[in-house]
């Protein structure tokens, strides 16, 4: 799994009896030949190729090529989760994982809380043909599913194109909100962070080694601010302190003020 990856996937497969071995990430996303090194009789891989998660590089076509070829040849599985699916703020989004598998070992896994409505309680997986009746059991014995009627609703959003206008217009929304906090941020930060946008729909402030991302974000919340502490993303001890901003529920007219609090929370 990527270092840093998603907290909750990991808990999951760790729950799920699976041992979870951490492999870095760099500017070409999951660092395919360390992965071979570290975890040689690895039996899945859990990636997010689109836009790494938290930081947002895509994978290279390389690196894909090579995860691809390793599952085939290991006979193994590779999950890939496509959290924000078209929703990338920075150029094109890249091309599913799954489109270059023609061996059937990559399971795509996805859903519309962040490009519809986390209301709706809606995801979907891609699995190769043969396995779909299986998935389709398991799916349906481990959680109720979504309403009849919403599945029809949202295949027929789908169908008649409102869905490609829909992430249009909010891909042009949370890129003006995206600007909107970074000009804040950069007006009130010190020297000492170091801010990054991401492709996805996070801001990363990079904290000094001596700082507390947990502390901060708990003391945050007492000012209706609610940043996510980037170290919970790291499996190992030597984690990178710094916070994860969300860009799509932003109140322009009350950013700078909560911009400023929350600056002088980190000094």
């Amino acid at each position: 799994m990527e270092e840093p990856g998603f907290p909750i996937t990991r808990t999951a497969l760790s729950l799920s009896g699976m041992t979870v071995a951490a492999v870095s990430v760099d500017p070409e996303g999951l660092d395919v030949a360390a992965g071979f090194r570290n975890a040689p009789e690895a039996a899945l891989a859990v990636v997010t190729p689109g836009q790494q998660a938290p930081l947002g590089m895509t994978m290279s076509t390389p690196r894909r090529l090579a995860l691809i070829a390793w599952a085939r040849r290991n006979g193994a599985w590779i999950i890939e989760d496509d959290y924000l699916s078209e929703l990338q703020l920075e150029g094109r989004a890249a091309p599913a994982l799954a489109s270059l598998d023609s061996g059937g070992r990559v399971l795509h896994i996805g859903s519309f809380s962040k490009t519809i409505s986390p209301t709706l309680r809606l995801g979907f997986l891609v699995v190769p043909p043969d396995h779909a009746r299986r998935f389709g059991e398991l799916a349906a014995c481990l959680a109720p599913a979504p309403s009849v009627s919403v599945q029809y609703a949202v295949a027929a959003f789908l169908r008649e194109g409102h869905y490609l206008r829909h992430l249009r217009h909010m891909k042009r929304l949370y890129a003006t909100r995206r600007s909107a906090l970074l000009r804040c941020l950069g007006k009130v930060a010190s020297n000492s962070l170091t801010v990054t946008p991401t492709a996805g729909l996070a801001v990363v402030i990079h904290l000094p080694e001596v700082a507390s991302d947990a502390t901060i974000a708990s003391r945050a919340l007492s000012f209706g601010l609610a940043p996510c502490p980037l170290s919970l993303w790291y499996m190992q001890s030597a984690s990178q302190q710094g916070l994860l901003l969300g860009v799509t529920n932003l109140n322009e007219q009350r950013l700078p003020a909560e911009c400023h609090r929350l600056a002088e929370l980190v000094r």
